[in-house]
């Protein structure tokens, strides 16, 4: 007889959620070995061997703290906490995680009595500077309520301590955050005000696939009842809070009894994100291996510009899912169409602050309130992340990514190599970081608890597609230009087929005059 649960789950690993089962078989055999992760929340999980409280060994973790402290026995271990790592490190054949290769380094903050901003800073800055500092990405599956804020007037600009430090972190450790996305009324909205990280959504079962927006995510434009609630929950102005969306709906893993049970939230969507950066890491590790093996054409596609943040965040983002592909391949191979609350697609328009319009019809929005850039699908971001990386000094190829830097009032602009097909999508993902400063009071480079941020604001930097004759931006076939967002993005279906470019604008300085910037492409050649 078939259980009851199972008429309702699905394996969010398999081809059902993101696709990373493709990834830990051959030809791939991707399982995030070696690349260290962390891991940060109010409790940590079981280790096997030395909580009680694991009853199975079900994932080994690499290393477990309290703070910036080793962990003592049976202290501090918390069921969800457990839960969120099984998501990304799982060596159970039945419910694998996402990278179950991958060296988890996980810590406790503690409870919210004892603890609160400075030591949730503390955590995530010892958890960084793990594994030689040597850390790749970071899952925060918890936050602050913005009543636990201790500015007067607290709002979600960014500047709570807690997103502060996780921008500094960002930087300086080279770290890409996942976060859980705001939920419920209230909420743990500290810190997804952040600039450098991925807010992650949570996506729940429709026919079997993870592809509607579950109604308990909070990331839509606050109207109606709930306006006065949901207002002081989403990020000031017109900023974008939610970057990806990821499977957190109805699914199945173990608790700390070692029984499987049913679990929902976007506590369990992030997770999924940074086990995917754990896959993508160890694959372009392996290329830089290679690298002295491989034809000499090959080479300069791949340098240590592959672990850097920005690239992981630039490949996600604009890999993602968004409208199902008819099997010609003019959607970039897409395999579901996203739906939104109101079951309407990132193409459709919404009820938003800014012209009531959808990124397709307002070049100052770059991602949607609820679905931000789509879906995500490790497997995608694998076809993304793989050809390697092209300076624009000679045309590119239809797909790629760079890291680059520009200076003030320059461009930068990339040539597709060859012309782009009738009808088919162009997608294009610009990402670079707000910079926040440590106010280092004792100079020792680390932040100690009562040292405090600067922020020094986000230049901006606009993107632009155009004919590959033009010159002129105002004549662009669109563009998006943000003023706001740390991110810009392009989601266009190209009419005439033809030669094209992408130009990356340096519009506005606020702090440094020169910008490093990570950016992605995916077009569809002609043949």
């Amino acid at each position: 007889m078939t259980p009851s649960w199972a008429l309702s789950t699905a394996n969010s690993v398999g081809s059902a959620g993101i696709d990373a089962l493709k990834l830990h078989q051959a030809p791939y055999n991707l399982t995030g070995k070696k690349i260290a992760i962390g891991q940060v929340e109010v409790g940590r999980p079981a280790q096997f061997g030395w909580d009680k409280a694991a009853q199975q060994p079900k994932f080994k973790l690499e290393q477990i703290f309290y703070q910036n402290s080793f962990a003592k026995a049976n202290t501090n271990v918390e069921q969800h906490a457990t839960m969120v790592a099984s998501v990304m490190i799982s060596q159970d054949k039945r419910y694998p995680g996402v990278a179950p290769g991958a060296r988890l380094y996980a810590s406790a903050v503690g409870l919210p009595r004892v603890a609160g901003q400075p030591e949730e800073c503390l955590s995530m800055q010892h958890v960084a500077s793990q594994n030689g500092g040597d850390v790749r990405a970071i899952n925060l599956s918890f936050g602050e309520p913005l009543d636990r804020d201790p500015r007067p007037n607290a709002k979600l600009d960014g500047n709570a301590l807690f997103t502060q430090c996780l921008d500094w972190s960002a930087r300086v450790h080279n770290v890409m955050y996942a976060v859980a996305g705001n939920q419920g009324k209230g909420g743990i909205s500290i810190p997804t005000d952040n600039y450098n990280g991925i807010n992650v959504a949570y996506s729940t079962l429709r026919q079997g696939i993870y592809r509607k927006l579950d109604f308990a995510n909070l990331s839509e434009a606050p109207i109606g009842t709930a306006k006065s609630i949901e207002s002081r929950e989403i990020n000031v102005g017109n900023r974008r809070s939610i970057g990806l969306v990821a499977p957190g709906g109805n699914l199945r893993l173990y608790n700390l009894a070692g029984k499987a049970t049913t679990v929902n939230g976007t506590s369990f969507a992030s997770p999924h994100v940074t086990g995917t950066i754990a896959l993508l890491q160890e694959f372009g590790d392996r290329q830089l291996r290679q690298k002295q093996r491989l034809d000499v054409a090959v080479r300069p596609r791949w340098s240590l510009d592959s672990r850097r943040h920005q690239v992981m965040k630039a490949v996600l983002l604009n890999a993602a899912d968004k409208i199902q592909d008819t099997g010609d391949g003019l959607r970039l191979g897409m395999t579901r169409t996203l739906l939104a609350k109101n079951n309407r697609d990132w193409t459709e328009s919404a009820v938003d602050r800014v012209g009531g319009a959808s990124p397709l019809e307002n070049r100052q929005i770059p991602l949607d309130y609820q679905l931000g850039a789509g879906h995500l699908n490790a497997f995608r971001a694998y076809q993304q992340f793989s050809p390697g990386q092209y300076s624009e000094t000679l045309p590119v190829p239809a797909i790629g990514w760079d890291y680059r830097s520009v200076n003030t009032g320059e461009y930068r602009d990339y040539f597709l190599d060859r012309p782009v097909v009738e009808n088919s999508w162009v997608s294009i993902t610009l990402a670079w970081d707000r910079l926040v400063e440590l106010q280092d009071t004792n100079g020792n480079g680390e932040y100690d608890l009562g040292e405090k941020f600067r922020d020094r604001g986000l230049n901006q930097l606009d993107l632009y597609l155009m004919r590959a004759d033009e010159n002129n931006p105002d004549r662009s076939i669109w563009s998006s230009v943000s003023a706001v967002d740390s991110v810009q993005h392009i989601f266009h279906q190209i009419r005439d087929p033809g030669k094209y470019k992408i130009r990356v604008y340096f519009r506005r300085a606020v702090n440094l005059p020169r910008q490093d910037y990570a950016i992605a492409w995916w077009t569809v050649p002609a043949k």
